[in-house]
């Protein structure tokens, strides 16, 4: 079988089995699981095999024109470099391990098959979204994970907080896609072409008439799919989705695409400097503002996912420095251990009963009940850290290289600001992350109180999974840059000195600060007598998360949340915290200046449809009305009354007659 048979049939599999399993949820519901399961992990050994076939070596290309379109075709096109064939690998490891994970931890959930399938048309669109060659393919691969975010992120729609946020996500994500759909097709006008490989060959023979206008709309469609500031809000609330999709879309769909684009299109946005220093700002923001709002949350998925943020935030570091390669990699050891952070949540939010870290932090003894979760967890925070020698360590030090090489002239074609902007923001980033990561570990692992509840142990497919994903967060980093360097255009991702000194340091000073508060607030808090935890029912893993996110409202409505006298983020903070917590209020902004304009605007037409346009409708109805009423009662049948005014009529016409004919 051809490379590019083995290709085709990626993303055509999960897709097969996603119909398949709407199709037969309810009349076969044993055949579900297996659907779901058993194609995504086809696909991913497919994946594999695409990937050792293509050995970072020269690009898969294959294309057949899907219909004449006039002047720019649209084709089914395979473009599959060696950047395609990884993340196509990372994308079914996560896919994969997500199914595995939900068969437990959806068990009892009625609404199972259709979620299931939604996951698996999720992956088969990424998986387009990543081999395809057109722009317009890629285009249907990013609409349709789009679609599916919306439904499975209000998968609890019995909750108001679940409706919501899976409304905002959608619109939000929408407001980027418009300039996004544009620049697309401004792209494909300069080009002559929606075809990636002859839009690089314009770019590259300086065709590209309009780089800075094009550049900047695309760049807001990644805003948007990519959470970065400032169209990220929406990423946040889509915590409250089920735990394995908030794993799947922050670690391998989703937000990756965004950065997937840009490292795939990365020619078009070095063709403008402007470009590269407006997205340099853009990850500089993301990276410093998602870590401060990190360190203030009380929701254990909400500092996962202002984490997932900030760590897109260095993968946009990297391309706004013109290196994709450090920009992958991120993204890929990302990816693995983001994945085991949600996963492992959500065994300690089904464990704790609640996703509140300051309810975590009055129970003793949660380590124990969820040993897996425990060691698993804490593998994948000391990556997320970049603590020598996890994966995170090797990615985020290969973003800081590049970003010191630019600063020191090492690079010529990119702009020095840009560099100075993405390191700065960087290195305080680092610091940021090591404290968040810390400040979760503590309270989630270190509570004192009452006896965390025992629901006994988890179901082995959640915690297999656990541990699958623990291999990768702990040897990818130092397995990718010393034996895939031609993967990332052949160039050396190993760290520098400097800034692993620097990174390192600073990380190890954000834990070591964050530690020593905690330790100091725990202090103060013993004196405070701690009140009863209550445990939670037993019941699946779904249906506690799903009772949790609606009882902690703190999480996704009310910011003023009852303070945790242990929370060290609150003493490292000070008085910024309370803004943190609440995401710097850029929602509030946001409702000010968008939500309720447009609802003045629109009550405005209310008012003018109801009062103006049904008034004129209204009396056009009842002026014909009037007159057939006043007609009708003049007919009363009394001849005495016709001729009366029979002779009226005629005297009147008389002299009407007479007056005409005088001023004649």
């Amino acid at each position: 079988m051809t490379t590019t048979t083995l290709a085709v049939l990626v993303p055509l599999l999960p897709f097969l089995g996603a119909v398949a399993g709407l199709l037969l949820g309810r009349t076969a519901p044993g055949f579900v699981r297996p659907l779901a399961v058993l194609p995504t992990l086809a696909a991913l050994v497919l994946a594999a095999l695409v990937a050792a076939r293509q050995g970072g070596g020269a690009a898969v290309d294959a294309a057949t024109e899907l219909t004449p379109t006039g002047s720019v075709p649209i084709e089914l096109a395979l473009h599959i470099d060696g950047f395609a064939a990884l993340v196509a690998v990372l994308v079914g490891l996560v896919a994969s391990c997500v199914q595995i994970y939900s068969t437990g931890y959806l068990r009892d959930d009625p609404r199972y098959p259709s979620y299931a399938a939604l996951v698996s048309l999720f992956t088969s669109a990424m998986l387009l979204v990543v081999y395809t060659g057109d722009l317009m393919v890629l285009l249907v691969g990013w609409e349709v994970m789009g679609i599916c975010s919306y439904f499975l992120v209000g998968h609890y729609w019995e909750t108001p907080q679940a409706r919501a946020a899976s409304l905002k996500a959608f619109l939000v994500t929408k407001l980027g896609d418009v300039p996004f759909l544009i620049g697309l097709f401004a792209l494909a006008t300069d080009a002559g072409s929606f075809r990636i490989t002859r839009i690089l060959g314009t770019v590259a023979s300086g065709g590209l008439d309009h780089p800075t206008p094009i550049a900047l709309l695309l760049l807001a469609g990644v805003a948007g799919k990519s959470a970065q500031f400032p169209l990220h809000t929406w990423l946040p609330d889509a915590m409250a989705g089920p735990t394995p999709v908030s794993a799947l879309i922050h670690a391998a769909t989703m937000v990756a695409a965004g950065v997937y684009f840009i490292a795939r299109l990365l020619p078009v946005f070095e063709a403008s400097q402007a470009a590269m220093v407006v997205l340099a700002v853009m990850a500089a923001v993301t990276m410093a503002g998602s870590g401060l709002a990190a360190l203030a949350q009380d929701d254990i998925k909400r500092v996962l996912a202002y984490s997932t943020i900030g760590q897109l935030g260095y993968m946009t570091g990297a391309l706004a420095v013109g290196d994709r390669g450090a920009a992958v990699f991120h993204l890929l050891s990302h990816g693995a251990f983001k994945a085991l952070l949600f996963l492992a949540a959500g065994v300690i939010i089904h464990a704790a009963g609640t996703n509140s870290l300051a309810a975590m932090s009055r129970m003793r003894n949660l380590r124990d009940r969820i040993p897996d979760a425990y060691w698993t967890m804490t593998v994948a925070l000391l990556a997320l850290a970049a603590i020598p020698p996890f994966s995170g360590f090797f990615s985020k030090e290969a973003v800081l290289g590049v970003a010191e090489h630019v600063v020191t002239g090492h690079t010529e074609h990119e702009p020095a600001a840009a560099g100075w902007i993405v390191l700065v923001a960087a290195l305080l980033t680092a610091v940021l992350t090591a404290a968040y990561a810390t400040r979760l570990w503590l309270l989630a692992f270190r509570g004192r109180g009452a006896e965390a509840p025992d629901h006994g142990r988890q179901p082995l497919t959640m915690t297999v999974v656990l541990w699958v994903l623990a291999v990768p967060s702990l040897a990818l980093g130092g397995f990718a840059f010393r034996v895939l360097p031609d993967w990332f255009d052949g160039r050396d991702l190993g760290p520098t000195l400097t800034t692993s000194v620097l990174g390192t340091g600073l990380a190890l000073v954000g834990g070591i600060v964050t530690y020593a508060a905690w330790r100091h607030t725990t202090a103060l808090a013993a004196r405070v007598p701690l009140g009863a935890v209550a445990a939670h029912p037993e019941g699946d893993a779904a249906r506690v998360e799903a009772e949790a996110i609606a009882a902690h409202e703190p999480a996704y409505g009310d910011i003023a949340y009852a303070p945790d006298p242990a929370d060290p983020g609150r003493l490292l903070l000070g008085p910024l915290h309370r803004h943190a917590a609440a995401g710097f209020h850029l929602d509030a902004v946001y409702t000010a200046l968008f939500v309720r304009p447009v609802q003045a605007g629109a009550s405005l037409v209310r008012f003018l449809d109801r009062e103006v346009v049904e008034t004129y409708v209204r009396g056009a109805g009842a002026l014909p009305r009037w007159l057939g009423t006043a007609v009708r009662r003049s007919q009363t049948g009394n001849v005495q009354t016709y001729v009366s005014a029979l002779l009226a009529g005629t005297v009147v016409l008389a002299v009407a007659v007479v007056l005409v004919a005088t001023g004649a």
